[in-house]
Order: structure tokens, then sequence, then C-alpha cells
């Protein structure tokens, strides 16, 4: 999801045109403000290989400089691309720790989650109390997102754009998403051992509690499980694509608490939030086994993958790419009208 660029540096992005290995410089960010580089291309910007052609091409679809109105599609794109590119050039230690931190954090909605199931489920049949309950599960996307962490669904479609140009190399894509993964799953289940001891000793809930919500998440045939997952990624994706449309915090709270909440309510398969509910259960409770813990990771973390990646950013990505040739067919149309 979309980053502020705290570094003055400029990075080489892509032409993002099709067939094309080129690069363009990011602009300078305002600092007092949260105008994106992608808003404000000079020439100046682009790398010297690129055509003259080419700049004016990515200038005019990704060119968004009125603030009243949404973000051009481009630019949403290009920015995107741009914030992928700088996490491909983070260092090994940084990666894991943001996503390790990452992985805590997001506990905090399952946290929050077994507390209000505990109570209601005292008044409420259990299938309404985990519904209401699971209205607080946007509480850690929140933390994650605005406090720029790593996390793998988040992450998924981003990260695959500069290989769907052929910028980066799929192996180090597989490479990072591996570092990304281990992260979230560490800060996971070191969440789980020691926050959901926690609550269970201070009676917020109760084993029962949290083996009944795994049970909620695991109550299906693999299948459903897989195409939840697919589901819950594509939402995900979706996500990212909003969050970086919007030009404030506190659209991005609004979008991501709609999105992240109609995950919970649904009771879609999300697999780092997945990882911490069952692994919960794999500690405290008496319903799952290890191999049933590891089989679910497998299959969520598979279908969240092609969701974001297939759904959002190879659909994205094409629609750019015809968004770009069309502009580039009639400039040409336009200089051969004048001409005659």
């Amino acid at each position: 999801m979309s980053k502020n660029h705290e570094s003055k540096n400029k990075s080489q992005i892509p032409a993002l045109t099709e067939g094309s290995s080129t690069a363009v410089s990011s602009s300078n960010e305002n600092e007092n403000n949260d105008i994106h580089a992608t808003e404000e291309l000079d020439d100046d910007d682009f790398s010297e290989v690129i055509s003259d052609e080419d700049k004016e091409t990515i200038k005019e679809v990704a060119g968004d400089d009125n603030l009243s109105a949404s973000k051009s599609y481009a630019s949403i794109l290009v920015e995107q691309f741009m914030d992928a590119k700088e996490t491909f050039n983070r260092s090994l230690g940084s990666l894991f720790t943001s996503a390790f931190t990452a992985g805590l954090e997001i506990g905090i909605s399952l946290f929050m989650i077994l507390t209000a199931f505990a109570l209601l489920s005292d008044v409420l049949p259990n299938q309404y109390a985990i519904v209401l309950a699971s209205l607080l599960y946007p509480l850690g996307f929140i933390i994650v997102v605005i406090g720029q962490s790593l996390l793998f669904t988040e992450q998924t479609s981003l990260l695959s754009l500069p290989v769907l140009n052929r910028i980066e190399p799929v192996s180090k894509l597989l490479r990072l998403w591996g570092i990304v993964i281990a992260g979230n799953i560490v800060g996971g289940c070191l969440f789980a051992a020691l926050m959901i001891g926690l609550g269970i000793n201070m009676k917020l809930f109760s084993v029962a509690d949290v083996d009944a919500y795994a049970q909620h998440v695991l109550g299906y045939e693999w299948w459903v499980i897989f195409g939840s997952s697919i589901l819950a990624g594509w939402l995900m994706g979706i996500a990212a694509w909003l969050v970086t449309s919007a030009r404030d915090t506190l659209s991005r709270i609004v979008l991501i608490s709609l999105i992240t909440g109609s995950i919970g309510f649904l009771g879609l398969h999300h697999s780092i939030v997945g990882n911490i509910e069952v692994f919960s259960a794999l500690l405290y409770g008496n319903t799952v086994s290890l191999i049933v813990y590891l089989w679910f990771l497998v299959v969520v973390l598979v279908g969240n993958t092609i969701g974001g990646v297939v759904f959002v950013a190879v659909l994205k990505n094409r629609t750019f790419l015809f968004e770009i040739k069309k502009v580039k067919q009639q400039t040409k149309e336009d200089k051969n009208d004048k001409t005659t």
C-alpha cells in the first residue's frame, strides 16, 4: 500500500511501456504535504535512455496535479511501482524486522476479537457473537498499514509489479516474499505465545473461546478455504490500490476499515491473521494439531497470493499498458493530422 517517500534521493522506475526495461527517476517529495512524486514529472526526472515520445506519454498518462480530484489510474500504478522498488532495495535485516513487527501488530485484531467474542457469547448464540466480534478485525490492519510495516497480503500485488514489467527477476521476488512471510509468521506466533496466553490468564477469554474461533476458521473443506483465501487476497490487493489512491490518512483509515472489516465480517481467510488464530489453538487449545496448522497455512498462503497477484497486479498492470498504447497511438495520429 502507499508509503510516504522519506528520502530525497531519486530512484529509477521503469517507463512501464510494453517491452520496456528502461527507468525513470522519481521526483522529490514535498515534506510539508502528501503530494507524491508521480504528480509532477519533469524531463529532468527521467533517465537519459528514455525517448522523448515515452517521456511525453508517461507524463500525459500519469499527470495528476488536481488535489481536489481522485488520483489518475496511471498515477496510482506508478506510485505503487515506486514503492515496490523501494522495498526491493531495502536490506534483508530491514525487511525481516518490518515484517516481524507487522506479524506482532496484526495480532492485536485477534486479541480484541477474542475478548469481544467472550463477552458476546454470554448473551448471544456463538455464530452471532463471532460475526459481531469480527467487526474489530480492521484494528491490526490500521496499525500495520498506517505504521508502514510489511504485511505479506498487503505487499503481494505491490511487489510483483517490477517482475511483471521485467525489471526484477522472479527469483528475487520469491526471496523477498519468503522473508516477509517468515517475518510475519514468526511475529504472529510470538504474539500468540505471549499475548493470547496473557489474555487467557487475565480471563479476558478462555481456552474454549480460542478453540471455538479456530474451528470457525477451520471448519470448511479445503477447497472452500482455498477459494475464500483467493477472495481475501483479492480484497487486500484492492485495499492496497484504494489506499494508494487516497490523499490523506483519514481516508486511508476509512478504506482499510471497510475492506478488512468486510474480510472479517464474511469470515474470509487471511494467511497472517489466520496463522495467529490457528497457532493460538495449537498452543492453548485442544482441537488443532501441528499437521492441521501447517496444512491450513500453506493453503491460505497460496490462495492469498493468487488473489493478490492475478486479480489485482496483473489486470491493473495490463490495463495501464493498454492505456499507454492508446495514448501513444492517439499522439501519433494527432501529429499526422497536424502535418496534413
